[in-house]
């Protein structure tokens, strides 16, 4: 039976004060439309299928891109181009300005223009920049080509990282997060393996091998991208894979996700500056560089802190191969393990334990065999925590513009650090590399830091809701909550408003 105005009212009135999270209804998304023969598991298998191969191949090839100038390096593309260990440093640092400075205006243009052209249009920019990059002839051409490649990268990582956010829970995206990160985990495997054959083209057409690493990787970027436009889905409501009926379910499961902004959401400043006056946000940059400078520190100069153990080009690079493929397998499971028991922070802490444990063992060992072990250690710690820090982030911020101007923000200030990690490997320190392993160090430690702070700020904002501190004023009783908070007539209306500030919102530890 239809309830009353008053009970109505009481019913909201609960939902505010309750100590557990009770979910309130919001409007409901194509109200006509019968939901009720779809199965739930059979549609997010359907979601896999047509969301995640193709996004981690892609991913794929923009870490391999970026990266494989590690690689090149093994092969004399220093000597080719005559410049020095300080130049080859520099054209990494450059990467990595152009690449943070751009990842917050593309996460916009995602939201605003549609996924499969933006993204499939800065695959075929960054392809066109990696082949003229093994036609360079300079130093000159090198750090321009660099600076193109990090201002076309940007849109990619942030960008899908936030896309797949608009079509799971926040209890499932941790998983798709990491199997879609874990593309870097298997760049590296595949790169070991491909740049050594790779090596055998040296001299064909007049070009080194290095110069051809360049241009074959460019080429099926652009391939990849062009086919892009054809295969990535665009956001729920619009998705041409789904039924009217598929649709409206994923919408609405969103939303009881508390994923309020999932029906559509203008795009208003209030927004943006909501994402960059929140505590969360600042946090989370911290959180996240601990972990993404040793990143690109371990992906750019595993090859040449290989080779420097014995171990010439071509077998440094295939030696890289098992320690991806175990990285990879550690990062499925943790954010397997993260979705299903919900204590990211946890898990964010081990991992980053785990990692700190590898580079203290590369930096008091003196053994070549260790040092190799250490690697497998440092690499399981380090890629297992990107993933689930970002879906970390992500599970506490609700509102479609906020949480993509958030998250391009926390990925893009990792990413900045990541020119700290192109400067610290020095070849005057070969072989061991004491100030780059020491400095990877304390960013892990920073991370645990700030894992530890992030952890416990979430758990008192929790508690403080839980308390009915946050509470808002609702349809005028001023009984229901603290006018502090807000007044409004719903308990709708404040969800929309406030975000991930509604006082019935819980955020993930």
């Amino acid at each position: 039976m239809p309830s009353s105005p008053s009970t109505s009212l009481d019913m909201e009135k609960d939902s505010i004060r309750a100590t557990e999270h009770v979910k309130v209804t919001t409007s409901l998304y194509n109200e006509d439309v019968d939901v009720s023969e779809i199965d739930e598991r059979k549609l997010i298998r359907k979601l896999d299928l047509f969301l995640i191969p193709w996004l981690s191949f892609l991913y794929l090839l923009c870490f391999l891109d970026r990266t494989s100038i590690g690689n090149a390096k093994l092969y004399n593309m220093e000597k080719d181009l005559h410049i020095t260990d300080t130049q080859y440093l520099l054209a990494l640092t450059i990467f990595f300005l152009s690449y943070a400075i751009f990842e917050v205006p593309s996460n916009v243009f995602l939201k605003r223009l549609r996924p499969s052209l933006w993204l499939s249009t800065l695959m075929i920019c960054w392809g066109i920049v990696m082949t003229m990059q093994g036609l360079i002839h300079n130093f000159g051409g090198l750090m321009g080509m660099r600076w193109l490649l990090g201002m076309f990268e940007a849109g990619l990582y942030p960008g899908v990282n936030y896309y797949l956010s608009c079509w799971y829970k926040r209890s499932e995206f941790g998983i798709r997060a990491a199997i879609f990160f874990s593309a870097a985990t298997v760049s590296g495997a595949f790169g070991g393996t491909f740049l050594a054959a790779i090596s055998n083209m040296d001299g064909i057409g007049g070009k080194p091998a290095w110069a051809w690493i360049f241009i074959l990787e460019g080429l099926a970027t652009v391939v990849a991208g062009a086919v892009s436009f054809f295969i990535i889905q665009d956001f729920p409501d619009t998705a041409k894979f789904l039924t009217e009926t598929e649709r409206t379910f994923v919408i609405r499961r969103l939303q009881e996700d508390d994923q309020f902004s999932a029906a559509g959401e203008n795009l208003k400043m209030k927004y943006i500056y909501k994402s960059i006056l929140d505590w969360k946000t600042w946090v989370g940059m911290m959180v996240y560089v601990g972990a993404d400078m040793p990143l690109y520190a371990f992906s750019l100069f595993l090859p040449s802190i290989i080779s420097q153990l014995g171990f010439k080009a071509t077998p440094a690079n295939l030696l890289t191969v098992p320690v991806y493929v175990f990285a990879c397998i550690a990062t499925c499971i943790v954010g397997f393990l993260a979705d299903r028991y919900g204590h990211r922070g946890a898990f964010n802490l081990m991992s980053l334990c785990v990692g700190a444990a590898g580079y203290i063992i590369l930096i008091a060992s003196r053994n070549a065999a260790l040092s190799y072990f250490a690697v497998y250690l440092a690499a399981c710690g380090i890629y297992s925590a990107i993933p689930n820090s970002v879906a970390w982030v992500s599970n506490n911020v609700e509102g479609s513009y906020k949480r993509s101007v958030t998250l391009a923000m926390v990925i893009g200030f990792g990413n900045i650090n990541g020119a700290v990690s192109s400067n610290v490997y020095r070849a005057t320190e070969e072989p061991w590399y004491p100030l780059g392993h020491g400095l990877v160090l304390l960013y892990i430690g920073l991370g645990l830091i700030a894992t530890t702070t992030f952890l416990v700020l979430l758990r008192r904002e929790n508690t403080k809701r839980e308390r009915g501190e946050r509470n808002e004023v609702i349809g005028g009783d001023k009984s229901s909550g603290h006018e502090i908070n807000g007044t409004y007539e719903t308990v709708a209306d404040a969800k929309r408003d406030k975000g991930d500030e509604w006082s019935g919102y819980r955020y993930t530890t």
